[in-house]
């Protein structure tokens, strides 16, 4: 699972780049990164934060570290959705255009959920004696 969390991560920050919507009216397009004229700020960056957070503890082979897991990849999981309905909402009649990359995110956002909740967690071996 690990691998796949490394994928999606990345997955993530490239959709990120890409255009999420289009409104043709206007002649806007909206990344994550640039909303363009519209309102919806720069959702994009706070999936950078999580992700960053996400890799560090993905890749730390401790206990601690999956447990903080659980608390990053749900949040970046919530923002995902939000971020689809708020982008993607019409607004005053007028319905935007939805591009690859803002599937692209719910997906790699729910691989990422996924990957941390089924962490391969480290073991410890123990030597039993017979008795």
């Amino acid at each position: 699972m690990k691998w796949i969390g490394l994928a999606a991560a990345i997955t993530l920050v490239i959709a990120c780049f890409m255009i999420w919507i289009t409104l043709p009216s206007k002649n806007i397009t909206v990344t994550g990164i640039d909303a363009g004229g519209t309102n919806v700020g720069k959702p994009g960056y706070f999936h950078f934060i999580c992700t960053f957070f996400f890799l560090i503890f993905l890749l730390v082979p401790r206990v601690w570290a999956k447990r903080a897991n659980l608390f990053v990849a749900p949040i970046n999981f919530a923002w995902a959705v939000r971020n689809f309905f708020i982008v993607t909402g019409c607004r005053a009649g007028e319905c935007p255009e939805k591009h690859v990359a803002v599937y692209l995110i719910l997906i790699a956002s729910a691989l990422m959920l996924g990957s941390a909740l089924f962490a391969d967690l480290p073991t410890k071996r123990i030597n039993r004696q017979s008795i």
